[in-house]
């Protein structure tokens, strides 16, 4: 390491935290001279130590080079004032997540730095345009959003404002690949791409809890299982904690104008004010023992001495070809009769309806319908009974449908099931976000993809399904419900109408 005047500096980041010493360190790693600055005296050479530590730490594992190892931490420089931040061509704020600090911070930057400098802020939630107000250069701010932890999380949002030079963004995006990150443009709007694009997966888990449709632990299966998800909903938000999840839930929505499809629930509220944060308290959607999580165990199947018949519309087998595949692989063989025999279990096939429409259409027993969900069906299956079913057929429906050791988990009814409301709600968003120009189609999948985590990105993950899929989930979602959170967006339904990719973009 060196003093700040022992050579010039491309790159200078104020604020010596997690997120500072993480975009330093990538810096470094990528070539790019570094010098940090914090507030608090010594900050920065504590952080310089700490990052050649942690590269020390690499290169004895044999993850990088030893000369690599050097050469990275030869390229890291503390400052000990603002004013030692004048040669550098690019400086990164990463301090506290607040207006009023932030906008103090560039004034004070704008006065040190030379005209051509560009300042950007590692904001996750905050107006560029309002960070940049009241300066003298206001085209020369952007956005530069990490995600933490910022070695790891291979993916940068640059985000220009209305006067934002366009080669700013330019710049920052061509230092963000430098650093071995992927570098996705977003406009000036709330959640940039990945907090925005997050909601349809938190929002309607939550709405779903608060439906009393499922545990958490059974909905977090459902969606990990059956959909490919890392980590369920649950678990995700006591990772991350409810102090911090809810703010940006209510913040987007606040900032959206109430917009439903961002419509966070009460749920979330107050578990938050009871201290109910996740893993930090200990205490969450589950219980934690030292910061592990206390597995809640999976009903055992049941043990029933005969099975009943299975009944199933011979049109909706035709409709889901699947399903009639699972069928010869269980070795279900479904009554070749238009109506059910009365000892029959009636298995409905939703696509965006619940178990009780789909019953009271056929003219069914309710007493004796349960509802399988036809999309999902290989990692885990979902069957939703009807306000009545039996419990001796809602264990008869379980059983026959985990035969070939795939589980199947039993939900109370439900518009969409599980998974194709969730997705449905992600494809959606997604294709909303396209139609607002907030990022390209394919700068949004990847966002996604890199920033959460994602199987595939809401536009990719809507062409598997199929648009025409997505947009009739919807429908029926929103006619079931007469909630307008369902209501789909253009984007989605003029590609549905026109057979083209959801990743299509306008010309």
């Amino acid at each position: 390491m060196h003093t700040a005047t022992s050579r010039p500096a491309l790159l200078g980041i104020v604020g010596a935290g997690l997120m500072g010493r993480g975009i330093a360190q990538i810096a470094a790693q990528g070539g790019i001279p570094v010098v940090m600055h914090d507030a608090r005296p010594g900050g920065a050479r504590e952080a310089c130590q700490a990052i050649a530590d942690t590269l020390g730490t690499l290169a004895g594992k044999g993850k990088i080079p030893q000369d690599a190892c050097h050469a990275a931490v030869a390229r890291l420089h503390a400052a000990s004032s603002l004013a030692d931040l004048s040669s550098c061509t690019v400086v990164v704020e990463a301090i506290v997540e607040n207006l009023q600090a932030k906008r103090a911070l560039l004034t004070e930057l704008e006065a040190c730095v030379s005209p051509g400098c560009i300042l950007a802020s590692n904001t996750s939630s905050l107006y560029v345009t309002a960070l940049a107000a009241g300066l003298q250069h206001p085209e020369r701010v952007a956005g530069f959003h990490f995600f933490s932890p910022v070695p790891l999380m291979k993916v940068v949002e640059v985000i220009a404002g209305p006067l934002t030079r366009p080669e700013v963004a330019d710049t920052l995006v061509a230092l963000g690949q430098q650093m071995g990150h992927t570098a996705v443009r977003a406009s000036d709007t709330p959640g940039f791409i990945v907090n925005h694009a997050g909601r349809g997966y938190l929002t309607e888990a939550l709405r779903l809890l608060g439906e009393s449709v499922a545990e958490p632990a059974v909905l977090d299966r459902i969606l990990r299982d059956a959909a490919g998800f890392r980590m369920g909903p649950f678990e995700l938000l006591d990772l991350t904690g409810l102090d911090v999840s809810q703010p940006v839930m209510e913040s987007i929505y606040q900032q959206y104008y109430q917009e439903p499809r961002y419509r966070p629930s009460v749920i979330g509220r107050q578990r938050q004010q009871a201290g109910l944060l996740g893993r930090k308290t200990q205490r969450g959607f589950y219980f934690y023992d030292g910061g592990k999580k206390l597995e809640i165990p999976e009903e055992d199947l049941p043990s029933l001495k005969s099975l009943p018949p299975v009944w199933i519309h011979a049109d909706d087998l035709k409709a889901f070809p699947p399903v009639a595949t699972l069928l010869q692989t269980l070795g279900i063989t479904p009554e070749a009769r238009s109506t059910p025999s009365p000892q029959a279990l009636c298995v409905v096939l939703p696509l965006g309806h619940d178990a009780s429409t789909l019953c009271a259409e056929a003219g069914l027993d309710p007493t004796r319908t349960v509802a399988l969900d036809p999309l999902f069906l290989t990692g885990r299956r979902t069957i939703m009974a009807t306000p009545v079913t039996s419990q001796a057929l809602r264990d008869a429906a379980r059983v026959l449908f985990s035969a070939d050791g795939i589980p199947a988990s039993v939900v109370r009814d439900s518009t969409g099931c599980v998974v194709q409301r969730v997705l449905a709600s992600i494809v959606n968003i997604g294709c909303d976000m396209a139609q607002q120009g907030i990022a390209t189609p394919a700068d949004i999948d990847k966002a996604v993809t890199l920033g959460l985590g994602y199987p595939h990105g809401p536009l990719a993950w809507g062409d598997a399904l199929g648009a025409p899929t997505v947009l009739r989930i919807l429908h029926r979602l929103f006619a079931l419900t007469e909630d307008p959170r369902y209501r789909p967006s253009p984007w989605l339904r003029r590609r549905a109408q026109l057979g083209l990719s959801l990743l299509t973009p306008d010309h």
